[in-house]
């Protein structure tokens, strides 16, 4: 969902400057001006001394625009929070009983789990995405199934197999796991 309106607010603010940025400088090459453009000249400036203190006698314009102002901030540094902020658990830590522990890639335990999970029965492809916190990870397992493999079969064989074998080598004492199923697209068989 994050990734859906990130792609749509880049797309409306580049658009939005596109076409400002656009009939700028057209304007000002000397191109004639689209028709709802406010300025009437290339000689206008964006802002005249009468727009810019029409307003300033009102109580109310401030506050507004101080307002507005730091909703903007907000909503960007939201935006860019949002964005900076890593999705992918880049390691677990590991209990190796020396007090000390060890760290685990996550690339490493995601590629392993993945390609155990894509050697069962059924399954054509396995993607695995470790997300949470280091000591208490969570994971997001896609499968790609075959035509005719059995959903059911195919996580009771992950959870007993794959993620199990995860859980244990890790030390873990729980793996929570999301499991998404999709199967592999085919064409109609023909009786004869």
């Amino acid at each position: 969902m994050r990734r859906i309106v990130n792609r749509v607010l880049l797309g409306l603010t580049g658009l939005a400057l596109m076409i400002t940025g656009g009939s700028v400088l057209a304007i000002g090459l000397g191109g004639g001006w689209p028709t709802w453009w406010i300025h009437d000249s290339s000689d206008d400036v964006l802002l005249s001394d009468a727009e810019r203190t029409h307003f300033r006698d009102a109580d109310w314009w401030w506050p507004t625009v101080l307002a507005v102002l730091a909703a903007l901030v907000l909503l960007s540094l939201w935006w860019l929070a949002a964005i900076l902020r890593r999705r992918r658990l880049t390691e677990v830590l590991v209990d190796t009983g020396d007090a000390e522990g060890a760290l685990l890639r996550g690339r490493a335990m995601e590629s392993a789990v993945a390609g155990e999970a894509a050697r069962l029965d059924g399954v054509a492809r396995a993607q695995v995405t470790l997300t949470g916190h280091r000591t208490a990870p969570e994971a997001r397992v896609q499968l790609l199934l075959d035509p005719h493999a059995a959903p059911e079969e195919a996580i009771i064989r992950l959870t007993a197999e794959a993620l199990a074998n995860a859980r244990d080598s890790a030390g873990l004492k729980s793996l929570p796991t999301e499991v998404s199923l999709r199967a592999v697209k085919h064409g109609a068989e023909r009786v004869s």
